[in-house]
């Protein structure tokens, strides 16, 4: 293997480095060594994205929880922050609907995010993300705690049957809100479409035109109860509910404090970081990772418990 030849490589650039007692071999084969490991590091990352929808594009949806103002500034600020880690790793990303808030912020927005593996990486971050600081929306600077929910699924491509009944579907179509010119603001060009058999409901405004946005929310609701089909198949194999339900108000994942300290922490990893800041930029690697990881472990080990 590859790995294993640069470092047998490696440790002969060491060993003649000690021989001949150059410093200079020494420091190369150090720099070979660090190399060699960050490689093995991606290596064994990409390994994990093996699901069945890993490598597919993906949406991801915020929604404000209660709160008011403070949740809706919390959850543009998320947006904001997957909209980054997209962008650093040169993935693309298109709004496709955002519900303003009162005042401030957003009550929920969806994002398609188009990339390699773009599913596999953002799957682990559907849950509840909890924000403490001092609220710039408070005379008194006072501390307040918001919430928000995020929820990602995987895009379905066309070689995926998923079976919609129109039936079982209630069409709405609405204003768009938000900037998008005259046409958009003046005319019932979004769409939303209610699933009522599982009470899904997907919403499209990103178009002008209210066919292209009536296509993009079925394409949405396929991959939605496509996704809720993956869900199943998880919890039927880990015993559990499934992780729908587990991202209920009541399900927190990471916690992101500004005040009284600096600190982000994973709550089901336990990874944790005091650079604020560059985690809301968008430097979420280090989470996804470990996420990543734990969910594969803990399949794994369930698996074994059942055989």
């Amino acid at each position: 293997m590859a790995f294993e030849r640069d470092l047998a490589n490696a440790v002969e650039l060491i060993e003649l480095a000690e021989a001949e007692d150059e410093a200079s071999l020494v420091d190369e084969a150090v720099t070979s060594l660090r190399d060699i490991q960050d490689k093995a590091s991606r290596a064994e990352l990409e390994a994990l994205l093996s699901g069945e929808a890993d490598g597919a594009d993906c949406y991801l949806e915020v929604n404000s929880g209660a709160g008011g103002t403070e949740s809706q500034d919390w959850t543009e600020m998320l947006a904001r922050m997957y909209e980054r880690w997209a962008g650093g790793r040169g993935f693309k990303c298109e709004l496709l609907e955002r519900s303003e808030g009162e005042g401030a912020g957003i009550k929920s927005a969806t994002l398609l995010v188009k990339g390699e593996n773009a599913y596999g990486w953002m799957k682990t971050e559907s849950g509840v993300h909890r924000l403490v600081r001092i609220s710039p929306f408070d005379s008194n600077k006072r501390r307040h705690t918001s919430f928000a929910s995020v929820w990602v699924y995987p895009v379905v491509d066309d070689k995926i049957e998923i079976d919609i009944q129109e039936k079982d579907c209630r069409i709405d179509t609405f204003r768009a809100s938000g900037a998008g010119g005259q046409h958009v603001n003046k005319t019932d060009s979004a769409v939303r479409i209610t699933h009522l058999p599982t009470g899904i409901v997907v919403a499209c405004q990103s178009e002008r035109s209210q066919h292209r946005n009536r296509e993009t929310a079925w394409n949405m609701l396929r991959a939605r109860l496509y996704e809720a089909e993956l869900q199943k198949r998880e919890a039927a194999a880990q015993a559990i509910e499934s992780q729908k339900t587990e991202i209920g108000w009541g399900r927190q994942i990471r916690s992101y404090v500004l005040q009284p300290y600096q600190m982000v922490k994973d709550l089901r990893t336990g990874v944790t970081t005091s650079d604020t800041q560059g985690v809301l930029d968008g430097d979420l690697d280090a989470f996804m990772a470990a996420a990543l990881a734990a969910k594969v472990n803990g399949l794994e080990a369930v698996v074994e418990d059942i055989d």
